[in-house]
């Protein structure tokens, strides 16, 4: 029964996996680059503004 059970997990994870990493193209890595790029750069100045408008000025 366990050997059963595992053959299923790994066939269906399998399956998943590889039909999965077929369906994405170039194209959407590269946008999903692009869009962590930009939303890391977004956030280091919004971070960068608020902590010079906020920080104490002793």
């Amino acid at each position: 029964m366990w050997q059963n059970d595992l053959q299923l997990k790994s066939g269906v994870f399998g399956g998943t996996l590889l039909s999965t990493v077929l369906n994405i193209s170039l194209h959407d890595v590269f946008f999903t680059v692009v869009m962590a790029v930009i939303g890391a750069v977004v956030s280091f100045f919004v971070s960068y503004i608020l902590k010079r408008l906020f920080s104490d000025k002793n």
